[in-house]
């Protein structure tokens, strides 16, 4: 029982709520907000900016919606930005629905409707470029909210966050909305130093209980149980600290389960076709979180051993896991699958196994959606985007989502999945960005992924952004997370995975040629310099500092300690050791300058290799049996050889990828170079290389056999034999104890060479952004982008050019302009060199086409000859080289600008519709700003037109 003042404070406390704005706010809603966006809002009402991290569905953007709701109230602006076109899409029409069409604008790059509204939703990209050109639709502005705040720690798109951040007029209110991070303190006092008045709120509490699982055979078992076997919440609401892993997971995954590495899937038999109905007879979010076979009987954590199988069973197909989410009353469920071609794949294997997820009524429905949406598809490109087979899996209610398939057929799945007509999706980790796919449960079929380095283990900030989808608030009253138990899985590795919520927020910022020519159009050169000390990468930076500075005291005293102990009754060991230290530095290079005259052997075999040429190569990044599909021998670094291996994939081959040079063991008869674009032409000629082989099954050995190794010259190196005879007549070298007086050198030696590290990471990291931008400056000038008036150091006209070049080869597309290696191309042809220009390769094997025209041909030879020098001149400067432009799909755009359709322009390329609609995409966004240069504007403006067509234009236009 409350008392009376207790009774009075609550009282005038809601007075107080129904006379704010916040008050009026929270009318909207049917439901009472939580704590963290009640705190968030009132941060915002009291006048400062706020960070609100907070995990995925826990409902942050209410804080956003509020203040465009303070912005409204009070006449100012208030701009929505997120990092990706289809979440501000999904913005804008959120805030359309709430405001109506009148008050939204949206700008995206490539889409501008009513941008002088009150409430604007963009990219950040977007309102970068607005702040440093001084935009007036900047005037008035009130509030910035920035979704997704964490995706600064992009290493390609994340220095845009700080820029914004940064340059924002200390004036405006910020909103940072951001997943949970475990440093949100940290960047939360980062943004204090450079915003001013910023409060903090973090949440870590779902709003949803998440309950974990793991499929095992054809079973699906709680993870985490109590001491009674009771199965128990992992997060959220009823969450229990005395959660133990599943000792009979335990137990049943102690053998290694068998895994088909062939087909990337399970051995076993497929499932038998079935309706999988069972599951919609129930009630959604029902609370019966049991695994099918253990509803009846012993709890959820009993197994009933009886019935136990004594051997490990198999592990699950996607399909049968679909059926026994289905059985449990677990769908929607989103499953990912970190490849493009497994989500495919998973289709595949549910459209064989007639898996139908869907009645009658629900099939009518999506048929209609389909006939609606998939309207503006031609007949003639149907087959190449796969819309027979897309169909087939949409009614049966699953499919596949990933960056591949063509953005009209993605928002498709999206809006099935929302309005509950799909039941399963299969995803790459893409989708976990934030588009609006609740899901109640997710499925991990791998805890590893290719992260574009190597396959490395899930860490647990990306388990958490992933099963964080589980669980719709307001659909479901609670959320699973279930991973499928494959070869040598881990229980307990898997239950320290689901337990921490770890994801560091670390920044990506980094100077760039567009940045230095922005910050000294507007500034002198010490605040510019002062505006990347204010980032948060130097931030982090200067913390990190205080650290090392502690461990070089450290080993100060450690390696003081050992050189007293360094001490030898027969002599000086001291320099006993530094004689020994010579010996190993004069070996060292001896052996470089022998991997040296490899590498001058290896440039020379691979210069005169020639189409044909069948190859056995030593190792390194390539390894194998290869033929030689074309050699271009002008590559800045040494020859390029292009190559088709035995699996029939396409890939280049330059000096440093070997360690020695290949060896010429046959020749094989190649056919035309244009037909090798197509891939059962690279099949049949990989089988042909494959029969040519019969019996040879050892590279190396080939290699070995037909090219020797440059020799060594260590036992004629006068230099090196001096030192040993040296170290041979040392008093020390007849110490009994020398073994052990070694063993202190080598101590007294690592705490040496620690120290020197972390004096060298001191060094490097105090100032590290600033000397790296003068570094840049440097270049600059030398280029004739910058130049100095005085002290300073100001835009020429060419830098003031390079201002309106956003791109992550600004620098090369500015010196191509200058250059004039773009002049005088057609519309299809400018549109052909700049899909060179934007154009990143997932994998190394798509050889270019040839493009029947001249000038392009020109074009592209002369935007390699100055990405050439231009890397040079960087390496001269120690920054970062650019990549050179790849035209490995300018062909494809090249057919599409001249009037082709869809299906004739990839011309049987294995090319992805949804990668050739981004890039066309993209190459419209660089197209547009070239269109106020004087020689190329008006080529520009024709190219958008040819290539903003046809599917492009729909997915742009929508």
């Amino acid at each position: 029982m409350t008392s009376p003042s207790e009774q009075y404070a609550r009282w005038a406390a809601e007075k107080e709520l129904a006379a704010s704005e916040l008050g009026a706010f929270t009318d909207r809603y049917e439901f009472a907000l939580d704590d963290f966006q009640l705190s968030g809002c009132r941060v915002l009402e009291g006048g400062s900016s706020v960070l609100v991290a907070a995990p995925t569905g826990a409902g942050k953007t209410v804080v956003g919606e509020f203040a465009v709701h303070l912005a409204i109230a009070h006449g100012r602006k208030v701009f929505y930005t997120a990092p990706i076109k289809a979440l501000s899409n999904q913005k804008f029409g959120e805030l359309v629905d709430w405001l109506g069409h009148d008050r939204v604008g949206l700008l995206t790059g490539d889409t501008s409707i009513r941008p002088d509204a009150d409430v604007v939703v963009m990219t950040t990209e977007v309102l970068r470029n607005m702040l440093y050109a001084g935009s007036s639709l900047l005037e008035g502005l009130g509030f910035v909210v920035m979704d997704e705040v964490h995706y600064l720690a992009d290493r390609l798109r994340g220095p845009v966050w700080e820029e914004v951040i940064i340059h924002l007029d200390r004036s405006v209110q910020l909103v940072a909305l951001s997943a949970t991070v475990s440093n949100a303190e940290e960047f939360g006092a980062w943004l204090q130093e450079v915003r001013g008045a910023t409060e903090i709120v973090v949440s870590e509490t779902r709003p949803v209980p998440l309950w974990q699982h793991v499929v095992i055979g054809d079973e699906l078992m709680d993870l985490f149980v109590d001491a009674d076997g009771e199965a128990v919440v992992s997060h959220g609401p009823g969450v229990r600290g005395d959660r133990q892993v599943n000792p009979e997971i335990e137990r049943i995954t102690s053998f290694s389960l068998p895994v088909d590495e062939r087909s990337g899937g399970p051995r076993g038999r497929a499932p038998s076709g079935r309706k999988g109905t069972r599951g919609r007879h129930r009630p959604r979010g029902s609370g019966q979180h049991k695994p099918p076979h253990l509803r009846t009987g012993g709890g959820p954590g009993s197994t009933h051993g009886s019935n136990r199988p004594s051997t490990v069973p198999r592990p699950a197909r996607r399909p049968e896991v679909i059926e026994m989410l289905d059985d449990a009353d677990l769908l929607p469920a989103i499953m990912f699958i970190f490849s493009r071609a497994g989500c495919e794949g998973a289709v595949q294997q549910c459209t064989r196994a007639r898996l139908r997820l869907t009645d009658e009524t629900e099939r009518r429905e999506i048929r209609r959606v389909l006939d609606e949406r998939l309207d503006g598809i031609g007949v003639e490109d149907e087959e190449v985007l796969g819309i027979p087979a897309f169909r087939r899996a949409v009614l049966d209610g699953y499919a596949a989502h990933h960056a591949g398939i063509l953005p009209l057929l993605k928002t498709v799945v999206e809006e099935l999945f929302a309005r509950g007509l799909l039941k399963a999706v299969f995803a790459t980790e893409t989708l976990a960005l934030g588009i609006n796919m609740p899901a109640r449960s997710v499925v991990l079929e791998k805890l590893v992924k290719f992260n574009g380095v190597e396959h490395a283990d899930l860490t647990p900030g990306e388990f958490t952004q992933l099963t964080g989808r589980a669980g719709r608030r307001g659909i479901d009253t609670e959320g699973h997370a279930i991973v499928v138990a494959g070869g040598r899985f881990d229980a307990h590795a898997v239950g320290s995975l689901a337990s921490r919520r770890t994801y560091p927020l670390r920044s990506a910022f980094r100077p760039t040629p567009n940045m230095a020519v922005n910050l000294l159009d507007r500034f002198d050169l010490s605040r510019a310099r002062e505006t990347l000390e204010t980032s948060f990468a130097q931030f982090q930076t200067d913390r990190s500092v205080v650290g090392l500075a502690r461990r070089a005291r450290e080993l100060e005293d450690t390696a003081e300690s050992y050189r007293e102990a360094v001490t030898c009754d027969r002599g000086d060991l001291s320099e006993y050791a530094e004689i020994q230290e010579r010996i190993t530095a004069r070996e060292k290079t001896l052996s470089r300058a022998r991997a040296a005259a490899d590498g001058d052997r290896t440039r020379s075999v691979l210069g005169s290799l020639h189409r044909g040429d069948v190859i056995a190569l030593p190792g390194g990044k390539r390894r194998g049996y290869a033929a030689v599909l074309g050699v271009d021998r002008h590559v800045l670094g040494g020859p390029q050889v292009d190559l088709l291996d035995t699996e029939g994939r396409r890939r280049s081959l330059r000096p440093g990828d070997v360690p020695s040079p290949p060896a010429v063991i046959d020749s094989l008869r190649l056919p035309s170079q244009d037909s090798l674009g197509s891939g059962k032409v690279r099949k049949d000629t990989a089988a042909a290389l494959r029969r040519s082989l019969s019996g040879r099954d050892d590279p190396r050995r080939e290699v070995r056999a037909r090219v020797d190794r440059t020799p060594s010259t260590a036992a004629n190196d006068e230099e090196l034999q001096r030192l040993k005879a040296a170290l041979a007549e040392h008093p020390c070298a007849d110490c009994p104890e020398l073994s052990s007086h070694l063993r202190w050198v080598g101590r007294w030696r690592k705490a040496r060479l620690d120290l020197s590290g972390v004096q060298r990471r001191i060094e490097g990291r105090t100032s590290s952004l600033a000397r790296q931008f003068d570094r840049l400056t440097d270049l600059l000038q030398e280029l004739g982008y910058l130049e100095r008036e005085g002290e300073e150091l100001v835009p020429t006209a060419s830098g003031l050019r390079l201002r309106h070049l956003f791109s992550d080869r600004d620098l090369l597309i500015a010196e191509c302009i200058e250059h004039g290696a773009w002049q005088g191309l057609d519309p299809a042809g400018l549109a052909a060199v700049v899909s060179a220009a934007v154009h990143e390769a997932r994998r190394d094997d798509r050889a270019p086409e040839a493009i029947a025209d001249p000038a392009v041909d020109a074009a592209l030879a002369a935007s390699a000859r100055i990405a050439a020098d231009l890397q040079v001149a960087q390496s001269r400067h120690g920054l970062d080289a650019t990549p050179p432009p790849d035209p490995a799909i300018s062909a494809i755009v090249h057919r599409w600008a001249r009037g082709d359709h869809f299906a004739a322009a990839l011309n049987g390329s294995d090319l992805p519709p949804g990668d050739f609609v981004r890039h066309c995409r993209q190459v419209i966004d660089l197209l547009s700003q070239l269109t106020s240069d004087q020689q190329l504007g008006a080529a520009a403006r024709a190219a958008i037109a040819s290539v903003r067509r046809g599917l492009v234009a729909q997915e742009i236009d929508r």
